[in-house]
């Protein structure tokens, strides 16, 4: 119903099948290799390599994330609901079952990347979608980070990681708050919640009392 919904559309879409052309590449090139359709035991470098580039470009790691922080600004806040969490699921799951045997070292340097870039991109904004959107990055890289040393650890992460980014979402809908102007405001309306959501902020952003 906008000109900017149908970009932020147009733009996932042409993300996501970037992104799926190239694991199903990574996977072609693996059964070209091999003789076999599984992507569960690929010896050589550059099908690993192919597909952690492509599930890093599907989850918005850096450096692939420029996407993501516009993609969910043109979005209500529903949808970004739904792509923060629930559209994390599938790459997540892909990569915590092919984590044995992808490039470790290209891992982490996309991870460290992601962390830097989710904490300073956020600095700047007024706007709690891309101030989510940037969150999304850091957190994807801790889980990036851990995930080729322990797959249950990234796994819990990526729990907690659901869990308060819906609850932050589903606060910010009921207050109909989109920028930091509106959050500053809804004190007055309805102060419990106020209270709830920078108790939300601070545990997203890992302050030690909370999760």
């Amino acid at each position: 119903h906008h000109p900017r919904a149908t970009e932020s559309a147009t733009k996932y879409f042409l993300t996501q099948a970037t992104a799926s052309a190239l694991l199903l590449f990574s996977a072609a090139m693996n059964a070209w290799m091999t003789g076999e359709w599984t992507i569960m035991n690929m010896n050589s470098y550059t099908p690993t390599t192919i597909l952690t580039i492509a599930l890093a470009i599907k989850l918005g790691i850096a450096p692939f994330h420029l996407w993501l922080p516009d993609v969910l600004q043109g979005l209500d806040m529903m949808t970004c609901l739904i792509l923060s969490t629930w559209q994390k699921l599938a790459p997540m799951a892909l990569l915590i079952l092919t984590s044995h045997q992808l490039n470790t070292n290209l891992l982490t340097l996309m991870a460290l990347a992601s962390a830097m870039t989710g904490g300073w991109g956020a600095l700047n904004q007024t706007q709690m979608r891309k101030i989510m959107a940037y969150s999304s990055i850091a957190h994807l890289g801790w889980m990036t980070l851990v995930i080729s040393f322990a797959p249950g650890l990234a796994l819990l992460n990526l729990m907690i990681y659901l869990l308060m980014t819906s609850s932050m979402f589903m606060m910010l809908m009921t207050l109909n708050a989109t920028n930091m102007n509106k959050l500053s405001i809804s004190w007055l309306k309805t102060p419990t919640l106020a209270a709830s959501m920078m108790a939300g902020l601070l545990s997203l952003g890992g302050l030690p009392p909370l999760s």
